[in-house]
Order: structure tokens, then sequence, then C-alpha cells
């Protein structure tokens, strides 16, 4: 793996006014704001979504992740002797067919053994009841659940009942909405398994598409199954002390033969998406050659990392502290970024998952 050296947390802090989070997307998807940041030092340019095609070159080969968000926030009552109380649930890991890790709010209300039954009013699956039992308790909310349904039963019954998982700092602020289930979802997705959204190919239309290949820019696609994990804040005080959660993906040989190709003709790998960028990161070889690669993947890039297989990065603006920041950090200069996100505040950038975007190149 590329070396990256340990950092202080602190470094990677900054204020950002509420106002500035996203609570709904721009409309239509590549409308959306774009900072493009270098590739000359110091240099930002303010453009849209849709002027991606004149900012990149032909033979440029953008990477797409294809994974679908399942509905996974889940509505529960504990059931305990006669006692009723409510919790929140989101899936973020399937264990086996019928056993998921899951955050809860409030934790504090579950122990060992609780029974939860899913399910609201005028909400209600098909194949009968759904109900879990929390196998054990674990750390900062999460828990195990033994569901009473398995398999695409299971799959089915969550389909029913649950919302998309829109993260903390939406879903704090405002009830999901029917419109979720789509504006939450890329127009590409297709293989069913992430808890949370790539969230930098939520800009993509077909339009957009269209106008990328009339540029001779081609698109491919790789699948990173996003875990919830990969928004939290990094509560350690410095990078040694974070544990990343893993995240199941695939890159097949046609993927990995093409876009060995398009960079020995001179094009540049462009990740959309920083899901994309550490799953081709986990795939390449020392030398930059991208592998075929099925598997797990726990890679947390942070400054002093050696990037050997992405080019250029499209991505949406993180939170501080976040694992997110720290890999933008490490990809085009912590003082860059930092400079880029006082510009993007101060002109009214949209942040976070429903927000805007910035084009990325690598600092020298």
């Amino acid at each position: 793996m590329g070396y990256s050296r340990v950092m202080r947390t602190e470094l990677f802090d900054f204020e950002l006014p509420e106002e500035r989070i996203a609570l709904h997307p721009a409309g239509p998807r590549d409308s959306a704001r774009l900072l493009a940041v270098g590739p000359g030092p110091g240099e930002l340019v303010d453009c849209s979504v849709r002027d991606l095609p004149g900012l990149l070159r032909p033979g440029d080969a953008l990477v797409f992740n294809d994974t679908k968000v399942i509905p996974a926030a889940l509505q529960g009552t504990r059931i305990r002797d006669d006692a009723r109380a409510h919790v929140s649930f989101n899936l973020i890991k399937r264990i086996d067919e019928s056993h998921w890790r899951a955050f809860a709010r409030p934790a504090k209300r579950l122990k060992s053994g609780d029974r939860i039954r899913f399910g609201t009013e005028g909400r209600v699956c098909l194949l009968g009841e759904l109900d879990a039992s929390v196998i054990e308790r674990g750390e900062d909310g999460e828990v195990e659940l033994a569901f009473s349904l398995h398999g695409v039963y299971l799959d089915e019954a969550i389909a029913a009942l649950g919302d998309m998982p829109l993260p903390p700092y939406i879903a704090l602020k405002r009830a999901p909405e029917d419109e979720d289930r789509t504006s939450y979802q890329t127009v590409y997705a297709r293989n069913e398994g992430a808890v949370a959204a790539p969230t930098a190919g939520l800009h993509f239309t077909p339009e957009l598409f269209a106008a990328l290949e009339a540029g001779g820019i081609s698109r491919h696609f790789l699948t990173l199954h996003v875990g919830a994990g990969t928004f939290l804040p990094v509560k350690a005080d410095d990078t040694t002390g974070h544990r990343m959660h893993a995240e199941w993906g695939t890159i097949d040989a046609t993927l990995a033969a093409a876009l060995n190709d398009a960079r020995a003709g001179g094009g540049r790998i462009v990740a959309v998406g920083t899901t994309a960028l550490r799953l081709l990161e986990s795939a390449a070889t020392t030398e930059g050659t991208i592998q075929p690669f099925a598997g797990e993947t726990s890679i947390f890039i942070t400054p002093g990392y050696r990037f050997r297989a992405v080019d250029a990065l499209m991505t949406n603006f993180h939170l501080p502290r976040s694992t997110l920041f720290m890999l933008v950090s490490a990809f085009s200069g912590l003082e860059t970024m930092q400079a880029a996100y006082a510009h993007a505040i101060a002109t009214g950038y949209r942040f976070y998952s429903y927000g805007d975007a910035c084009l990325l190149f690598p600092s020298p």
C-alpha cells in the first residue's frame, strides 16, 4: 500500500455554517456547482457539473461505482415484557442470510435478547411481521440483529419497510421523503448492497453522459458496497487510532484491462467518488497497474500516501475530521484543500451528500 504518515486529527477540522449543509439535491442533478481545484498550484475555478466534459480530455476514463443503495433505515419497536420503546436502526453490514450489523438510536434502550418489531401503521410487509432479536450491543451504538426472515425474503421485507438511509446531518433535520428513493440513488445503480450512496455519482444524468461520450471520454463501472462507517468523523487524536470499516468491492478483468489500456494510451483515470478511488487504489500494484479485485478493503488514505491508480477525482464536499477529508487532502494537499473549502464556504457551495462537487487534481 502507498505510505501514509501519522497526523493529528485536529489538522483536518474546519468550521462549517449549518446553512451550507444541503438538505435536498440540486435539480436537475447536473445543475450542481463544481469547483475545479488545480491542476496549477492554488488554482480554483468555479464551474457547473455540466462543464465536466470541457474540464477533461479525449481519452480520459471516468470510473463510477454502480452499487445500489438499499432502504436500510428501519423504524422498530423494542418489546421487553410489557414495555415498549421506539428505536431507529440503520443497517450497516450484512453478516449472513439473516444477521445484520446496524447503528441503533438511541442504543441505550437496547440490551442483548431484546425483541424488535419493525414496521409502522400503514407500512406492512406482505410476508408477515418482521421481527429481530438483539444478539449483542457493541460500541458507538452498533448492534447485531438476528431477523426472523432470511435471504431474499428478508430483502423483500427490508425493501417494503425501510427508508433510504439518509446521513444523520440530513435525517436529524427532516423526515425521509418519497423523492429520496430516487434522488439518493445514482441513475446507473444496479448492484444492491450499499447502505450509503456514492454521492459524487448523484450528479450524473443521461444528457451529461452523452456530452462526455461526444468528448471522447469513456465511462467504466466497478462495484464497492458503501458502508455507513465511511462517513463517520475520526474520534481518535491521530490517524493511527482510527479503524476503517471494511467494504466489499469488485473489479473484473475486463475493467482492469480497459483502464490499463486507457492509461497506456495517455488517458487519465478519473475516479467519480472516493469509493471508486479507494477500490482502484486497493487493486493497484506498486507500479500503478490495476488488477482484478474481489473482496473487502479497509484502505485508509491520509497525507503522505502515494497514489498509484488515479489521476483525478470528482467528489462532494466532506465533513470536518472525516476520513474522506483526509483522503482529498492526501490527493491535492492539505493546504490546497483548506483553501478550496474556505472558498466554497465563502461563495455559497452546498456541502455533503446532497451538495455540490469538486474536481481535484493531484498536488505536485
